[in-house]
C-alpha cells in the first residue's frame, strides 16, 4: 500500500542501510585497530582473558629483566671467585717453594703480602648493581645471607599469584666478612688441619712466613699454612661450582620465559586479533551494500512523487 503518511519501503530500506553502516563501522574499526575484540563490548569473555594474559606477560617481561640482572651478578661473582682461586693457588705454590730449606722466606713473604692484598681487592671489586656476594658485613642492618633472583611468575586456576625465585647462600661463597662474629673463606681462622676453627691461629690473608726458620716446629707451621690454603681453595671451588649451576639454571629459565611469553602472545592473538584478509574482503562487500542501500533508499523516497503524478493526471 502506498501512503503519504508512512513510507513502508523507505523504512525497510533505511533499516537495511543502518545495519550495513553498523557492520561497515565495525569492520573499519577492526582494520584500524587490528583487533576483532578490542573492548569488552565485542566479547566480554575473550576481552577478560586477553586483558589478564597481557598483564601477566608484562610481569613475565619484568621476570626476564630480573633474570638478566641476576645472571650478571652471578657472572661477576663467579669471575671474581675464579680469579681468587688463581691467586690463592699462587699463594700455595709460594708456600710450597718456601718449604725448601735455605730459601729467603722474607722475600717470599713480600710476594705473599702482595697476593694477599690482591685477594682483598678482588673481593671488594666483585660488585654489581650494589650487590657484593664475596665481601660482606653480616652484622649490617638488613643483611640477608640468602640472595634471591626472581625466576618465574605464574597464576593458578583460582587466580592466586606465585613468584618463583632462585636462591644462593652467600655464606658458602663469601671470602671476607667485616662482622666480628663471622668470617669468610679467606679471613677465617684455621687450625693445624687447615679447617676453620674458632681457636685457629691463622687465616689465608694473615699468613706470615718471614720469621720462620728451618726448625722442625717452623716447618710444621709452614705445612699447616699449606693445608689451610689448600682447604680454602677447595671451599672456593665448591662455591664456584654452585655459582656455575645457578648460572646454567638462569640461562635455561631465560629461554623458557621467552618461549612462554611468545606462546601467550600467540594465544591472545588467536582470541582477539582480526583476520585482515577476511576483514578486507568483508569491507569491500559492505561498501557495495552501502552504495546499493543508498540507491534503494533514494528509489523508495521517490515513490511519493509517483502519487502526485496521479493527481496531476486527474
Amino acid at each position: 500500500m502506498d501512503s503519504i503518511k508512512t513510507n513502508f519501503a523507505a523504512m525497510t530500506a533505511l533499516q537495511s542501510l543502518q545495519a550495513t553502516n553498523k557492520e561497515l563501522l565495525k569492520s573499519q574499526q577492526r582494520i584500524s585497530t587490528g583487533y576483532r575484540v578490542s573492548t569488552a563490548e565485542d566479547n566480554a569473555a575473550y576481552w577478560s582473558i586477553s586483558t589478564t594474559m597481557r598483564s601477566d606477560n608484562k610481569a613475565l617481561s619484568t621476570v626476564t629483566d630480573a633474570l638478566g640482572l641476576g645472571s650478571a651478578t652471578v657472572d661477576v661473582t663467579y669471575t671474581a671467585l675464579n680469579s681468587a682461586i688463581d691467586v690463592t693457588s699462587e699463594i700455595k705454590a709460594k708456600l710450597v717453594a718456601a718449604r725448601e730449606p735455605g730459601l729467603d722466606r722474607g722475600h717470599i713473604q713480600d710476594e705473599l703480602a702482595e697476593l694477599q692484598s690482591q685477594l682483598k681487592s678482588i673481593a671488594n671489586s666483585a660488585l654489581f648493581s650494589g650487590q657484593n656476594w664475596l665481601a660482606v658485613d653480616s652484622s649490617a642492618a638488613g643483611y640477608n645471607a640468602t640472595k634471591s633472583i626472581v625466576s618465574s611468575f605464574s597464576r593458578a586456576s583460582d587466580g592466586t599469584i606465585d613468584i618463583g625465585t632462585i636462591t644462593f647462600a652467600v655464606d658458602d661463597a663469601k671470602l671476607f666478612d667485616a662482622s666480628a662474629s663471622s668470617d669468610g673463606i679467606l679471613d677465617a681462622l684455621r687450625d693445624s688441619t687447615g679447617a676453620r676453627a674458632a681457636g685457629g691461629t691463622f687465616s689465608v690473608t694473615s699468613i706470615d712466613i718471614s720469621g720462620l726458620t728451618d726448625s722442625p716446629a717452623d716447618l710444621t707451621k709452614l705445612e699447616e699454612y699449606i693445608k689451610g690454603v689448600n682447604v680454602a681453595i677447595d671451599d672456593m671451588t665448591a662455591a664456584g661450582s654452585s655459582l656455575g649451576s645457578i648460572k646454567q639454571r638462569i640461562g635455561l629459565q631465560q629461554t623458557f620465559v621467552k618461549a612462554l611469553m611468545d606462546a601467550i602472545d600467540r594465544g591472545v592473538a588467536t582470541l582477539v586479533d582480526a583476520d585482515m584478509n577476511e576483514e578486507s574482503t568483508k569491507l569491500q562487500a559492505l561498501q557495495v551494500q552501502q552504495q546499493l542501500g543508498v540507491q534503494a533508499l533514494s528509489i523508495t523516497n521517490s515513490s511519493t512523487q509517483n502519487i502526485l503524478s496521479l493527481f496531476r493526471n486527474g
